[in-house]
């Protein structure tokens, strides 16, 4: 997965160290108790799902709940949660204004069947996260023999590590699959040039160009009618329905020596709002191009670990979009990267376990004037 040494680069560390502080209550249809159970606060690992939650909460709710069987889970302002998204995709799509903590609503009873299957504890969560890798590693390779093979002690291990947050582990076994993806030159030189990680130097003899490779993509498009300026002001999501969910791979090649960026990617992601092209609402001289590819490390220490609003960069280049669209906002793993970004950096460095990269735009759609 790029140039990183055997503990993962910088950047991975800190998105597999991130955690959401949860504020978590019992919903009162579920209270037989007076006075109700004060909230449970609990810190969520980012690349988690919030199911695996249930056994360390149900302590504070238990002498509560009315009689029945527990099937665990969660909603956001009505909005029933959908449990084998990861946890911080959840939070990066819902939130646009970051609410920490993330005040959620749990429930044991009552599972809305209309939304999804209902996750029965930590086998589903694992059912789910190795059909995700097999269906990634079929993108990258055109086949999933590599997982299909797995013996149950590296299978086991590899799904322990993710519920530890033990990355090594998880680099360890994974390496096994064989699931390389793109080399770029710019992950090199960041990493290079960086004394904290003197050790992800060592695949320096990877400086050619970008291999091309097929990236498996999960893409969750959040449509908002209404304008803001501040985050805090937009709309919550009260349906799915404002959710386009796509599952669509993207080839990442050089192009004449021209980086393949983020916004190459986010083009070929989404043609139907986008056309052939996409263009910076502003003029970006080139000069901003190369600070926004000048990451700081310790800027994506503070994203990822969702200490707020502060970017990689300041602002997102707003693109326009000739049916009136515009992108409002890209969140990956809690940062909001520029456009102009190397779009390998973001996959060598920020996908999720399963080989997905999770990316969440924001859109905004002018609805038609009805007289």
């Amino acid at each position: 997965m790029g140039s990183k040494g055997a503990g993962g680069s910088e950047a991975q560390k800190y998105v597999w160290e991130g955690a959401i502080p949860l504020q978590i209550h019992l919903h009162e249809s579920e209270v037989t108790t007076l006075p109700p159970p004060p909230p449970a606060l609990i810190l969520a690992p980012r690349i988690g799902y919030l199911p695996l939650l249930g056994t360390k909460i149900k302590p504070f709710f238990s002498n509560s709940l009315p009689p029945g069987v527990d099937t665990v889970w969660f909603e956001y302002k009505g909005l029933p949660l959908k449990w084998y998204i990861p946890t911080g995709v959840l939070f990066d799509l819902l939130c646009a204004e970051p609410e920490r903590p993330w005040n959620l609503t749990v429930h044991f009873r009552g599972y809305p069947g209309n939304i999804s299957t209902p996750c029965e504890g930590e086998d589903s969560a694992k059912w789910s996260f190795i059909n995700s890798l097999k269906e990634a590693a079929y993108i990258i390779n055109g086949n999933c023999k590599n997982v299909m093979n797995m013996s149950q002690p590296d299978q086991l291990e590899l799904w322990r590590s993710i519920m530890d947050g033990n990355l090594e582990a998880y680099l360890r076994i994974s390496s096994k699959l064989k699931l390389g993806l793109v080399v770029d030159d710019f992950s090199i030189q960041l990493s290079s040039s960086s004394p904290k990680s003197p050790e992800s130097t060592q695949n320096a003899d990877g400086t050619g160009p970008a291999k091309t490779g097929r990236i498996p993509i999960r893409l969750y498009v959040r449509t908002i009618n209404e304008d803001f300026d501040d985050l805090q002001d937009a709309p919550a999501v009260e349906s799915w329905d404002k959710i386009s969910y796509i599952n669509r791979p993207v080839e990442i090649h050089g192009d004449g020596g021209k980086c393949f960026t983020l916004c190459d990617a986010i083009t070929k992601l989404l043609p139907e709002l986008f056309g052939e092209k996409l263009l910076p609402k502003d003029d970006v001289s080139g000069e901003e191009v190369e600070v926004g590819q000048r990451l700081s490390l310790e800027e994506t220490n503070k994203s990822s670990t969702g200490q707020s609003g502060e970017m990689l960069n300041e602002r997102i280049v707003s693109c326009s979009v000739s049916d009136g669209a515009e992108i409002k906002l890209i969140r990956i793993q809690g940062i909001e990267p520029k456009m102009e970004i190397p779009f390998a950096w973001v996959v060598n460095n920020l996908m999720n376990p399963e080989y997905f990269l999770h990316i969440c735009v924001y859109v905004k759609i002018q609805e038609p004037i009805t007289i």
